[in-house]
């Protein structure tokens, strides 16, 4: 019998097969001009010509350092501010309001603040790419220590533990699996913001880069800047999906 990660893998590989291969088909009937919807060997071409000797390997980089900074800000304001609300039962009633006020606000809507505050410039950016990925982590953190066990609360006050190492040795891992899901998630929001605050703030990038690419009817150079954006999104997951079972390793030998 096939082991379970070698069939992971063949699933994967052939199920994305099968995608180009329908892709393949539509372009060659022709069923979308060419001109908006380029056939995959039109856009492989454009891909290796643009991680070779043009623009798009500075372009990946540039994008996926402000995801990567976006995301790093969010986390550690959202997990920290997180905690320090999720132990405290007061703390949650006092902040839930506020909480709910800005939650269900889009980031695009935030974009004209940040722009009439710092102008068309990284920070912007970056500041909007933290507002949309802070969110699942900050909620899924306060929501993950105010779900840990109330008797653990007691056990603490019993061994004399101060707010901070409740926090560190028994609400955190409590908390982990939850954290762990809203990195993930994050990490796609991150993204996403970041290829939109380049093509709002006109910085190099590769949202920067598909739009002159659709301005100017270039669809291999467009479809090839979506394809290195959903690599860059499969490669973050299948990171943290790693790192998620190496931190949660010991879930699975307690039972």
């Amino acid at each position: 019998m096939m082991a379970l990660p070698l069939r992971k893998l063949v699933l994967g590989v052939g199920g994305l097969a099968a995608f180009i291969l329908l892709w393949k088909l539509v372009t060659d009937a022709k069923l979308v001009s060419p001109v908006f919807f380029p056939g995959p060997e039109r856009t492989y071409a454009a891909l290796v010509k643009g991680l070779s000797g043009g623009p798009l390997l500075s372009q990946t980089f540039e994008t996926v350092k402000r995801m990567l900074l976006g995301w790093l800000l969010a986390s550690f304001v959202g997990i920290l501010f997180g905690a320090l609300v999720g132990v405290s039962k007061r703390a949650r009633t006092f902040i839930a309001p506020t909480l709910e006020l800005l939650r269900p606000l889009p980031a695009s809507a935030m974009i004209p603040v940040a722009i009439a505050f710092l102008g068309f410039s990284d920070n912007m950016v970056l500041v909007v790419i933290a507002f949309g990925a802070l969110w699942p982590m900050l909620l899924a953190t306060i929501h993950g220590f105010a779900a840990m066990e109330p008797r653990l609360y007691e056990v603490s006050e019993v061994l004399g533990l101060n707010r901070a190492q409740v926090i560190w040795k028994l609400a955190l891992p409590s908390a982990m699996p939850m954290i762990l899901a809203s990195l993930r998630l994050g990490l796609t929001i991150s993204l996403i913001l970041a290829v939109v605050g380049e093509m709002l703030a006109s910085r190099e990038g590769l949202g920067q880069s598909i739009l002159a690419a659709s301005r100017s009817f270039r669809s291999p150079d467009l479809f090839a800047g979506i394809v290195i954006l959903g690599a860059i999104g499969l490669f973050g997951s299948r990171l943290l999906s790693v790192a998620e079972r190496r931190l949660l390793r010991w879930q699975a030998s307690s039972r």
